[in-house]
């Protein structure tokens, strides 16, 4: 457990490196408005920097909800929301896949085998609830989404958590840029409710499918190679 602690606390040592370093420049030059005037100019290609944005959140300190926002006042609450929600998805998934290529053998190596056990419990019992909140929180949702790959966290589990936590954000801080509510803080804690409720609402088929896919080792028996 101690060096499960050890290896999250160092990735998001890692995570917040660039914030120090970076980050009041890259806040200031992504301002909300700045960035939507910048996207209006330019059109569908403005859209997709935006989107390139929010994938690179994963390693760079880039202002998620100022993305998200302009993406609202540009495209509406709900097509900037989903908009927001792909990039901020792209951004977990890859930081979960490529952790997970790593293999049993490299989350070894990191987590070592008690620790690489202990996460694999850890994000069997609670995992969608860690990827679904975290989503919520500064820095968290690459940590989480990193430790889920290494813990091989089921992936149709796990998307639908990623989903279930990064559209509602998304909508919330989408709908904050395009109606310039004077209180976001009520539009996105009427929306923090939401992934909670649509987590409770898919669960059983998460657990479904997680039952119907074989394990990792299960296969058909080895050949008897006794003779006769």
């Amino acid at each position: 457990m101690r060096r499960l602690l050890v290896v999250f606390v160092g990735l998001a040592a890692l995570v917040l490196l660039p914030f120090l370093l970076w980050g009041e420049r890259l806040e200031a030059a992504l301002d909300p408005a700045l960035l939507a005037a910048r996207m209006q100019a330019q059109g569908p290609l403005a859209t997709l920097v935006a989107l390139g944005l929010l994938w690179f959140d994963l390693v760079l300190p880039i202002p998620a909800t100022a993305v998200m926002s302009a993406l609202g006042f540009v495209h509406g609450a709900l097509l900037g929301g989903l908009y927001g929600a792909a990039g901020s998805m792209a951004a977990g998934l890859t930081g979960y896949a490529i952790c997970r290529a790593l293999g049993p053998h490299g989350a070894r190596a990191i987590l070592g085998a008690e620790g690489l056990a202990e996460g694999e419990r850890l994000f069997a019992r609670v995992g969608a609830w860690l990827v679904l909140l975290s989503r919520w929180l500064p820095v968290f949702p690459e940590v989480v989404a990193c430790m889920a790959g290494l813990a091989r966290m089921h992936l149709p589990t796990f998307l639908v958590a990623l989903a279930a936590g990064s559209w509602p954000m998304a909508t919330a801080f989408a709908a904050v840029g395009a109606f310039g509510l004077e209180r976001p803080g009520l539009a996105l804690a009427a929306s923090a409710l939401v992934p909670p409720v649509i987590w409770l609402l898919v669960r059983p088929l998460a657990l479904r499918a997680a039952r119907s896919e074989p394990a990792a080792g299960d296969g058909p028996p080895p050949p008897d190679l006794r003779s006769g």
